[in-house]
């Protein structure tokens, strides 16, 4: 499985609807662009579907990620270990010990060029916290968790 891998993720985006699907696709894509030689690691759980991307299968090992949630169907571009980036342009939100994220609402106001430095930079972060080499597979797309129970998806307030 890989990057043309879609359709158990399809399958869990669809509740989100069409432009929520087509955002998080297009979000994936230029993930996937930045880290050819990672893994794509997919949780569908009850708050959230959630993926991101690892030298490894392992979630701690995690370069970024994506995250589509079910109680207000907002798109999170995050990074796991977020708070070690620097973030010079304070884009990143979240005050907690580890992880950090973009709110994302519109590609066209997606800063590119600056997630990229950022995705770069989490990816030689991540891969100092790969303990055996051993651990480091290359472009697999990984289910790794289905939540038998969903909460519902929520409309958007307009």
């Amino acid at each position: 499985m890989s990057k043309d891998q879609t359709k158990d993720l399809l399958k869990f985006l669809k509740p989100f609807g069409d432009d929520t699907t087509a955002l998080v696709m297009w979000l994936r894509e230029f993930a996937w662009d930045l880290c050819p030689q990672a893994n794509e690691l997919i949780y569908d759980n009850y708050n959230a579907v959630a993926f991101g991307w690892s030298p490894s299968d392992k979630v701690g090992h995690t370069i970024c990620s994506i995250a589509v949630y079910r109680s207000n169907k907002n798109v999170h571009f995050g990074f796991y270990w977020g708070s070690e980036l620097a973030d010079p342009d304070k884009i990143l939100l979240g005050k907690g010990n580890q992880y950090r994220y973009m709110l994302v609402t519109d590609r066209k106001k997606f800063p590119k060029a600056y997630i990229s430095k950022l995705v770069n930079e989490a990816y030689v972060n991540c891969l100092s916290k790969v303990k055996d080499p051993k651990q480091i597979t290359h472009g697999q797309t990984i289910v790794k968790s289905i939540s038998a129970k969903k909460r519902s998806v929520k409309a958007k307030p307009k």
